[in-house]
């Protein structure tokens, strides 16, 4: 607070600072990080002050007492000098304290498009909340598949007792394709769990991709599929294994 007083009444704590208040980040050693408006200056030892031609009012707020940057600025702010491991720990603590949810933070940066941080950020989020219709999925899965030498699957078909996305009945490849999101219910984890488990004890080959590697990464995803049925055909051949084990068929 004696940093904040020093440089001024409109002087808040940003950047690196700001973040170890909000709990996501730490200050740089032996350095307060304040932004001020352009038109004022501080040269006080042992601050490092960031002058700032637009700091929109709704960007600041308080904390403990304290003015500060608000934590969709903080992480923006950050996100010009942390490696994407740093920025990725980073929102990930910022959603588990709830400083900012991983989707709003999504959301917020069209308002900030074109600032330094914001590409980082897009990077980093863009995948996570990525998603393909249906017909869409089969579309960008088709090719892929063909091109991993795999016949054309059957689609939302029933395997186990689940709707399955893509199966390849003479292979036993199943491929569910995952919209991957920050937060998933423990019982949302739980049923994928149990799904892949199932198909896995009824000797067959789970696969999960998301939709950004179907779509974005596709070669990726050609390679794994290639590799799976490589060791599918080198075994049993599957019309020879049994499909419909369920839990219900566990003895207790």
């Amino acid at each position: 607070m004696a940093a904040l007083l020093a440089c001024g009444p409109d002087a808040v704590l940003s950047h690196g600072s700001a973040a170890a208040l909000w709990g996501f980040g730490k200050e740089p050693h032996g350095l307060v990080e304040v932004s001020l408006p352009p038109q004022m200056r501080c040269r006080q030892s042992g601050i490092r002050a960031h002058r700032r031609t637009i700091l929109r009012p709704a960007e600041t707020t308080e904390h403990e007492g304290i003015p500060v940057t608000n934590p969709i600025r903080t992480l923006i702010d950050q996100a010009t000098r942390l490696t994407p491991a740093q920025l990725e720990r980073a929102v990930n603590e910022a959603d588990k304290l709830e400083r900012v949810r991983a989707h709003v933070l999504y959301a917020a940066l069209g308002r900030h498009r074109g600032e330094p941080g914001v590409g980082a950020l897009r990077k980093l989020l863009d995948p996570l909340h990525f998603r393909l219709s249906d017909s869409e999925l089969e579309r960008a899965m088709r090719p892929v598949a063909k091109r991993a030498g795999l016949p054309v699957p059957e689609t939302k078909a029933w395997v186990n007792e689940y709707e399955v996305d893509f199966f390849w009945p003479e292979l036993g490849i199943v491929v569910e394709a995952d919209g991957l999101r920050y937060h998933r219910t423990a019982s949302q984890q739980r049923r994928a769990l149990e799904r892949d488990q199932t198909h896995l004890a009824a000797g067959l080959w789970p696969l999960r991709f998301s939709h950004w590697q179907i779509a974005r990464e596709p070669a990726y995803v050609r390679k794994v599929l290639r590799h799976v049925a490589a060791r599918a055909r080198a075994t049993t051949p599957f019309r020879q294994r049994p499909v419909n084990w369920t839990q219900s068929s566990v003895s207790s």
